[in-house]
């Protein structure tokens, strides 16, 4: 499972444009947090049992970029949660989660 990295502003405008070709998604990760990290090896776990990937993965590691977080809710709306997916298509959220309620199953339905 490839994860693409975010650390500016300027890349969550890019992935909004990106997401009118593709879904892209967000994985919102405390690296302080055992709650955030279980969420996130659970997920790249699950996600690797699924053949086709229909979307680009993208990792914000919100203590080194916690500003990066707070654009995230004020541009889309989601209101901040760590840990965190949100899943964008045509510009708009179409699917979040938080905490265990995250679930690659469910991510790959949407």
């Amino acid at each position: 499972m490839e994860w693409n990295n975010l650390s500016t502003t300027e890349q969550i405008d890019d992935l909004i444009k990106e997401s009118y070709n593709t879904k892209v998604a967000i994985f919102k990760h405390s690296t302080s947090c055992n709650v955030s990290k279980s969420a996130y090896d659970n997920l790249e776990r699950d996600l690797k049992s699924f053949k086709e990937q229909k979307f680009g993965l993208y990792f914000l590691d919100l203590i080194r970029y916690r500003s990066v977080s707070n654009y995230i809710e004020e541009k889309l709306s989601v209101r901040h949660e760590s840990p965190q997916i949100i899943v964008l298509e045509n510009g708009k959220v179409i699917y979040h989660e938080s905490h265990f309620q995250i679930k690659a199953e469910a991510l790959m339905s949407v």
